[in-house]
């Protein structure tokens, strides 16, 4: 059982710090779900965090408000990239913790927008408790 993201599993927000080429951190609040011990947040395909988070996967994880404001210290991961039968279990994770926002208007707005979904995993670095 991965223990690293427990600190994760009580709110439904994340502040999720990815880098930019230079090392600049940039935060961004992100819906996350879990499927047992996996720990899952999305995104459209043209997001600035998404640049990022395939020039430089490391991340930090912290609980946050809605607002991103932090309630907790953050916990150094790195992203995944979920591709089919992944990534849609990782959108039904989403969809039965966020019932509206991740089940109906993230999805409906990415439709319409025409924006690829893209799934991601937060894993564990190596050397974090597993």
């Amino acid at each position: 059982m991965n223990l690293a993201f427990e600190p994760l599993r009580q709110t439904k927000t994340i502040l999720l710090t990815t880098y930019k080429r230079d090392g600049t951190p940039v935060a961004t609040p992100v819906s996350i779900a879990f499927d047992d011990d996996r720990a899952f947040f999305r995104t459209w395909h043209k997001a600035h965090k998404t640049k990022r988070l395939r020039n430089n996967p490391n991340v930090k994880a912290s609980p946050s408000t809605l607002r991103g404001e932090p309630t907790g210290p953050p916990i150094d991961a790195h992203a995944r990239l979920l591709e089919g039968r992944e990534a849609q279990v990782a959108a039904r994770a989403l969809a039965r913790r966020h019932r509206l926002l991740q089940a109906v208007v993230v999805p409906l707005g990415h439709r319409l927008m025409r924006y690829r979904t893209m799934h991601y995993e937060l894993c564990a670095r190596d050397g974090d408790v597993t």
